[in-house]
């Protein structure tokens, strides 16, 4: 029986690794040097900042635009608050922003979407694109004129690079927690969605950092997703609106990563139950356009099959540990020697090979976007690398929470949580 499952875990390991063989072979976009675009033309953009009861931390936003580079007359900064009282109101307009009260908001979508439909007609036209930032957000000098050089291509929708906030200061400022959510970044744009834009792909977008041009908000009629991802609902509904999405990694962001392990997990709680959310919304009107059209797209093909590869080894790779647990035990009270070929061949190889590989794919990760890195010490990024399996396995748990979640239509509320402040970084 060993044997059998032996055969069993190196079949279907190696099925997965041919199944996921174009999806390794196109992380070498990741590393080809991507194309800079000089604008012509210098267009009027909008920083729309969701900030309800971010008062403490807003101005370092604020400290950061006030360094861009680009012609301040051709940006504002609109930011949106839930009550008149809140303090973030005083803020923004003694940083000249102007600011929008939407009372009915339960979440981000609702603030956005109030915000969309108070501006009128010849406001929404005076702007080329809209770009959502969030409160704790800290953007890089150049941020505002390297989206404005990419608005010289005809895509809709433009994700920035995201770098970690914490790694402006000291140790105290980040963990290993923090550190692994970093790495996630690199994972996602530099080898995921520079594969996904040369195969005209809609990217797997963040509402930090986002800009959508003024057709798209026009064609949406303004805000209209809703659920706890609606980054993600935003990429479902590109498959069906055929809206084009860009990386532009020269607009950089800083954006701050939960230092505790428990609200780093809450926050990929919220993550994975957003995205289970949407797949439910969306995957029968995606299933429905492909059977009517009589062939997926790439990126149609990639929502239904793309994770199939890496979840087949996964599942593989636990079955094959569950059993050999089995085996262990039975073989420990039988006063069988097998015991030990059980914990070899079905339990400690088959983990160290999943342990390897996810190894692999974190390195990889960091050296494709090491500039992020550079902040850290030799230690700092072989603790991180070495944990990070472990932070990514934690993923198994977080998603079967999030469909139990879903299931029982059991949502998050928002709440305040502790910031890290940039202006205290840069001392």
């Amino acid at each position: 029986m060993i044997a059998w499952f032996r055969l069993f875990y190196f079949v279907l390991t190696a099925l997965a690794l041919i199944l996921y063989l174009p999806k390794l072979i196109g992380f070498r976009y990741a590393f080809k040097k991507p194309k800079h675009y000089e604008a012509t033309d210098k267009r009027r953009i909008a920083l729309v900042v969701p900030a309800r009861g971010e008062s403490k931390i807003i101005g370092d936003l604020f400290a950061s635009i006030q360094r861009q580079d680009y012609d301040p007359s051709c940006f504002d900064v609109f930011v949106i608050v839930k009550e008149k009282t809140d303090p973030t109101v005083n803020i923004a307009l003694k940083m000249g922003a102007r600011v929008f009260v939407v009372e009915k908001q339960k979440c981000k979508g609702d603030a956005l979407d109030g915000f969309f439909k108070a501006l009128t007609p010849e406001t929404l036209r005076s702007y080329e694109s809209f770009v959502i930032v969030d409160a704790d957000a800290v953007l890089d000098p150049a941020f505002v004129r390297e989206l404005n050089c990419a608005l010289e291509t005809d895509f809709d929708i433009f994700i920035a690079r995201k770098y970690a906030k914490n790694f402006l200061g000291g140790k105290e400022n980040r963990s290993i927690f923090s550190n692994c959510s970093a790495l996630t970044w690199p994972m996602i744009d530099d080898l995921g969605n520079t594969y996904r834009m040369e195969h005209a792909i809609p990217l797997n977008l963040c509402g930090q950092g986002m800009m959508i041009r003024r057709r798209v908000i026009e064609e949406l009629g303004g805000w209209p997703y809703r659920t706890l991802t609606e980054d993600y609902e935003l990429k479902l509904d590109s498959l069906l609106r055929g809206f084009k999405s860009m990386f532009c990694p020269f607009a950089i962001l800083y954006t701050e990563e939960a230092l505790e392990h428990s609200e780093n997990f809450t926050r990929r709680l919220r993550w994975l139950t957003g995205y289970k959310q949407c797949d439910k919304k969306y995957r029968d009107k995606i299933k429905k356009q492909a059977r009517e059209r009589g062939k997926y797209t790439a990126g149609e093909f990639e929502y239904f099959f793309g994770l199939f590869p890496p979840v087949l080894f996964a599942v593989t790779t636990a079955v094959t540990m569950v059993a050999g647990i089995s085996f262990i035990i039975y073989y420990l009270l039988s006063n069988d020697i097998l015991w030990r070929t059980a914990l070899t061949e079905l339990v400690a190889l088959p983990f160290f090979i999943l342990y390897i590989l996810l190894f692999a794919y974190g390195l990889l990760a960091m050296f494709a976007c090491r500039e992020m890195f550079k902040p850290l010490g030799f230690a700092e990024r072989l603790a991180m690398l070495l944990y990070n399996p472990f932070y990514m396995l934690e993923y198994f748990p977080i998603y079967i929470k999030s469909w139990w979640r879903v299931k029982r239509n059991k949502t998050s509320s928002w709440k305040p949580t502790e910031r890290i402040h940039y202006d205290d970084l840069k001392k």
